[in-house]
């Protein structure tokens, strides 16, 4: 059969929808362009000034900072030494997996969050909060915040760790325990932290060792040397940390010896 030919009037009638749409879609995409917040990057003199380049720093510093948080969180609260004797209370009970470490990690968080409330209170009276009201400066707002964890960490830093990061430094000594730098004050806080996690830790596993020592022994004088004493003795640990009330205890030492 042969191709019917277009009529003039429907060529005229697509070409018309055509327009109407591009009209429609270009004014759509100038509304949305307008609404849009602009970043303008200028180099040399075409616009910039050092207004503007200072805010860019401020919003690299403070993506900087957001970035650094879990780190921050970390190493500068009570979460190391939580963490840590939470995991040495399960692995000294030889539980496997039990409590998952979502439950260890939650738990800490919310004791740390627990523990640096009062700083965390005492930071945002004294430097974040005048800040947004704009009664303090940028660097006063910084400084008042971070003195009541520069004070809690100070607090629960060893004299030793503190001289020895400071002498790394090779600066001159502090006077004052507010001329104390954070890059010497920081590393010193985290390893008093891991010393006494540590050492909290050791004081967890010694009753359940002492189980394991005497449930071998007895597996052996009865001549049971096939049955493991790891069989026998969790049942036991776990009946001995439940009658005890052993997460209470724990949790208690973890929060008096950090508060």
């Amino acid at each position: 059969m042969p191709l019917r030919r277009p009529r003039p009037l429907s060529i005229l009638l697509a070409l018309g929808v055509t327009c109407t749409l591009l009209l429609i879609g270009s004014d759509a995409l100038a509304q949305v362009s307008s609404s849009l917040p602009r970043i303008d990057i200028s180099l040399g003199g075409g616009g910039g000034g050092p207004k503007q380049v200072s805010s860019a720093l401020k919003i690299l510093a403070l993506l900087t900072v957001l970035s650094l948080a879990p780190a921050i969180l970390m190493l500068m609260t009570a979460f190391t030494r939580i963490v840590i004797v939470l995991s040495f209370v399960r692995q000294s009970l030889g539980v496997q997996g039990m409590p998952p470490n979502q439950v260890i990690v939650g738990l800490s968080l919310l004791l740390t969050i627990f523990v640096m409330a009062p700083a965390a209170k005492k930071a945002h009276s004294q430097g974040l909060g005048p800040y947004l009201a704009g009664k303090l400066g940028e660097k006063q707002a910084i400084e008042k915040t971070v003195a009541p964890f520069r004070e809690f960490m100070l607090d629960h830093t060893r004299t030793k760790d503190l001289e020895f990061f400071l002498d790394l430094s090779g600066g001159p000594l502090p006077k004052s325990r507010a001329e104390v730098p954070l890059s010497a004050l920081v590393p010193a806080f985290v390893i008093s932290e891991l010393t006494a996690a540590f050492h909290m830790g050791f004081l967890v596993f010694i009753p359940f060792v002492l189980l394991d020592f005497v449930i071998g022994s007895v597996l052996m004088s009865m001549g049971m040397v096939m049955l493991p004493p790891a069989l026998v003795s969790l049942p036991l640990k776990v009946m001995l940390f439940v009658l005890v009330d052993g997460w209470h205890l724990v949790v208690t030492s973890l929060v008096r010896s950090v508060s």
